[in-house]
């Protein structure tokens, strides 16, 4: 039997279309969903972030076990923790982080499934600019978040320029692409962006 080759590469462009769209959709909605808590896991991160450097990130499927980096000026501090152990407060009080507030900051995570929260530099022009930087893994059934995708959320301090097609560009002039720790995100509105990657940091 004859195979037409046409028909085949006409059947990939569409799914590969439907799929982009779906992609954009799913990510939108879901961002727009969990607005309200995302945006203030950002804001929270932020405002400790000010008062001592750190990240969190979940290590594990339960979202039980925590991995804590303590940024100082001569070293970075790595903990690993069960959310339920005395001595991750300890360490909290330890380097003067609000115990209270890290602990909220923790809980508003492991409710939507977020795996990862960071502060973020990157240069545009030889300018150095930052980002919040939010990692999900979403529970669904979706094929677009199977066990290997992340959905990955950008917070920016200031409006961002995209092309065309939403995607993140580095100025309003050049149009160049604007990747982000090596991904291409698009635009969800002028400050915020997504990606789905295969890695959550």
């Amino acid at each position: 039997m004859k195979i037409n080759h046409n028909y085949y590469i006409i059947i990939l462009i569409v799914g590969f279309f439907f799929f982009s769209c779906s992609q954009k959709y799913i990510s939108t909605k879901y961002y727009y969903q969990n607005k309200n808590t995302l945006d203030n896991i950002e804001q929270s991160y932020i405002k400790l972030y000010l008062q001592k450097p750190f990240t969190i990130a979940f290590t594990d499927k339960k979202f039980e076990t925590l991995s804590l980096d303590i940024i100082t000026d001569s070293l970075t501090y790595i903990y690993e923790f069960n959310i339920k152990e005395k001595r991750l407060l300890d360490t909290l009080i330890k380097f003067n982080l609000k115990a209270t507030e890290v602990t909220e900051l923790i809980n508003k995570m492991r409710s939507i499934h977020c795996t990862w929260v960071n502060k973020f530099d990157y240069y545009v022009d030889d300018s150095k600019k930052s980002l919040v930087f939010i990692s999900i893994k979403p529970v669904n059934n979706n094929n677009l978040f199977s066990n290997k995708k992340y959905y990955i959320i950008t917070y920016f301090p200031q409006k961002q320029y995209y092309d065309k097609e939403g995607r993140l560009v580095n100025n309003r002039r050049q149009k160049q692409l604007q990747k982000v720790n090596g991904d291409i995100f698009k635009r969800i509105n002028d400050t915020v962006s997504y990606t789905v990657s295969s890695t959550f940091r």
